[in-house]
């Protein structure tokens, strides 16, 4: 059994307390689940959830978008990597004939979460830094200085706001409450400037992570229909990309923005597939530090990786982050020849990376 993508979707992403800031993350979800619902009847929906407060999120969701009472929901916490998890879990699921159906993705509403303070990646005796805090050992852990951050930072935010203006956007997202559009993306800004200018935040004085080369959290949600290949030919879907496998790997929770690495090298390696055979990168931009530190050290241009940009302008709604990756492949991948790899990589609190590795079917 083949497990492909065959739609893609999210919402626009709204920095937190900004425009989405009065959508529970079941209300995020819904109208993504409404989109594929009518023309799909998934077996389940699997959708990541970190801050949501508690509950099947997924259920609740299916729920609120009017899906039949009769599928059940299912919600992940892989913590920033929950999203791309269960899209994973569903190819799995696939696979191994459990089902032929599934709509899988994330939704967070970090503006409605109930949690007071962050949850806990590891425990005190190991030790549990702030992501930011993190990202700043690990800079310095593997020497990846300032301007090197920085001038990553400016070439995302530029391909964002070029997308945007492009309208390029516009073709991944189902409007919400009649908001169509993503809220950093649509503010245009003097970015060179102000990534010069930004001072650290976690380091102050000495440190080498601003608020222009690490991400804003976000609220939005994003989603594929995942299903078995022969099924979807059969019913007159056209799939995109095809999934070949997946890793998971961890690491000392200290250097989250390292994790992915690890995880990319096992999964080129079970499939026998070399850097150079996939023809474009998604890796989750929490913070610049984590694209450098990739591409140098796995030796990936940056032509390859994040074409249309990411989170560094448009946000981290953690467990979106991941799903949207796919969504972005998904939309990329039509430009591609058949038969071409693809990949997306993303690493979470706690020192844990996955990585899933698709073939373009077009």
């Amino acid at each position: 059994m083949q497990a492909v993508i065959v739609q893609a979707k999210r919402t626009p992403f709204g920095e937190k307390n900004g425009m989405l800031k009065d959508y529970r993350p079941e209300h995020l979800a819904a109208p993504l689940i409404q989109h594929f619902s009518s023309v799909t009847k998934p077996d389940d929906v699997i959708l990541g959830n970190v801050v949501g407060g508690g509950g099947n999120i997924a259920r609740l969701s299916s729920l609120e978008a009017g899906l039949s009472l009769h599928i059940p929901g299912m919600t992940i916490d892989r913590q920033c990597a929950s999203g791309l998890e269960a899209i994973r879990t569903a190819c799995i699921m696939i696979q191994s004939g459990e089902g032929s159906m599934y709509i899988a993705g994330g939704t967070e509403s970090i503006s409605r979460s109930s949690m007071k303070e962050r949850a806990r990646f590891s425990p005190e005796w190991i030790g549990d830094p702030h992501m930011g805090e993190a990202a700043e050992l690990t800079a310095s852990r593997f020497s990846v200085a300032r301007q090197e951050q920085d001038d990553y930072a400016l070439l995302s935010w530029e391909r964002s706001i070029t997308a945007f203006k492009q309208g390029t956007y516009s073709e991944e997202i189902v409007p919400i409450g009649g908001l169509s559009i993503d809220e950093a993306a649509a503010k245009i800004r003097p970015i060179a400037s102000l990534i010069k200018r930004a001072k650290p935040v976690f380091l102050p004085g000495k440190g080498t992570v601003t608020v222009t080369n690490s991400c804003k959290e976000a609220d939005g949600a994003a989603a594929v229909v995942v299903m078995e290949r022969a099924e979807a030919e059969a019913k007159g879907f056209s799939p995109m990309l095809r999934y070949i496998g997946s890793a998971v790997t961890a690491m000392d929770p200290h250097y989250p923005a390292a994790s992915p690495i690890d995880a990319i090298k096992k999964l080129l390696h079970k499939e026998q597939v070399k850097i150079e055979d996939v023809a474009l990168f998604e890796i989750n931009e929490a913070f610049a530090l984590k694209v450098v530190l990739i591409a140098r050290t796995l030796g990936i241009p940056y032509d390859c990786i994040n074409k249309r940009g990411g989170a560094l302008c448009l946000g981290h709604p953690y467990s979106a982050s991941g799903a949207a990756m796919m969504v972005r492949l998904f939309y990329e991948a039509r430009a591609l020849p058949n038969g071409s790899y693809v990949m997306a990589a993303i690493g979470s609190g706690g020192g844990v990376g996955l990585a899933t590795l698709w073939q373009v079917l077009s």
